[in-house]
């Protein structure tokens, strides 16, 4: 036990120093290309921040434990939100840019959509399901990476056009202080490395924890494995959120929902195609339902909605949004154990 709290102490450093680094390179890479911070965080973050949701999934899917990877997925998905998301936007709602934010909200529901197929047709996740969410990723990926190099031509256009000249000793403050890209990239991986080999420290052990503890493999998956995979972007969002970016916070946590879906569940159904957990079931007009369908898929949808179709309408994040998706994510806890 002592050697598990060790190890979950020194994983803890790891996920804080990593994320630390890993907003300063991507923020240093954002404002050098002039690309949005929004797209910075929906693509180069949400990756890296997903990596431990990879790992363990498609490790489980690989073991003959589909439960936690169906589990982590849609729990990573509702703790990004419901707690992490939540957090930033009750601490310091603004201002989002509606049309940064329409790509991955769009694909994160067209995603779902196949996703609930699965779910409620199938009752399973076969592998054309994981193939199909995975050629959905590489065209998302392909997308924002054009947006990227459009919004960097007409960032370059607008500075190449200014007929501003400016004295000698006028030099932009910024320019000085500007680190090296090697440095900035140097920062982006290590931080990368550091978050994930410090999630896997904190599931791992958690894990055995709660497992000894008796809780139920699904319920795990749900809730401890899917926090601490999710640690990556809570850290990421509280480090952003202290930095004065909260709009890389916001893409980084639609992003990752999105990877949650056609990343990490795809890449599992390809590898190792599984079945819905079998869990606890509910009574649900007089049949009995599989609680995932009623419970785990419905909320991880619904809390996508409350975060983003009014920052979509409105193009801002309000307080309110926040306390009802952390209170959503309190009562979502207690039902698990229940």
């Amino acid at each position: 036990m002592i050697k598990a709290v060790i190890l979950f102490i020194i994983g803890l450093v790891l996920l804080i120093k990593g994320g630390d680094w890993f907003v300063d390179g991507a923020t240093g890479i954002a404002e050098r290309f002039h690309v949005p911070e929004i797209l910075i965080g929906a693509t180069v973050v949400s990756i890296g921040t997903t990596l431990p949701e990879v790992m363990v999934s498609a490790n489980s899917a690989l073991s003959g434990h589909g439960e936690i990877a169906y589990g982590n997925a849609l729990g990573s998905i509702i703790c990004n939100t419901a707690l992490i998301a939540a957090i930033t936007v009750a601490v310091k709602p603004g201002k989002v840019d509606k049309k940064t934010l329409r790509v991955p909200v769009a694909f994160f529901f067209a995603a779902m959509i196949i996703y609930a197929f699965g779910g409620y047709v199938r009752g399973s996740f076969e592998r054309p399901l994981g193939i199909i969410l995975l050629i959905i990723f590489a065209i998302y990926m392909f997308i924002l990476i054009k947006q990227a190099l459009n919004e960097m031509k007409m960032s370059k256009g607008n500075k190449d056009g200014s007929a501003d000249v400016k004295a000698p000793d006028d030099h932009d403050d910024n320019e000085k202080k500007e680190a090296p890209l090697w440095k900035e990239i140097l920062l982006l991986v290590i931080g990368a490395v550091f978050i994930a080999e410090g999630a896997d420290l904190l599931v791992d052990n958690g894990t055995l924890i709660a497992a000894a503890m008796g809780v139920p493999e699904a319920v795990i998956a749900l809730t401890f494995v899917a926090l601490g995979t999710s640690l990556p972007e809570l850290v990421t969002a509280i480090t952003s959120l202290a930095k004065g970016h909260g709009a890389l916070s916001l893409g980084n946590i639609c992003g990752a929902n999105l990877f949650n879906l056609v990343l990490v569940s795809g890449l599992s159904m390809t590898l190792s195609p599984f079945g819905l957990p079998a869990g606890r079931m509910m009574t649900v007009g007089g049949n009995a339902v599989n609680a995932s369908l009623v419970v785990d898929l419905p909320v991880s949808v619904l809390v996508m909605i409350i975060l983003t179709v009014p920052a979509l309408i409105k193009g801002e994040l309000k307080r309110w949004q926040g306390v009802t998706l952390l209170a959503s994510y309190a009562a979502f806890c207690v039902y698990q154990f229940m």
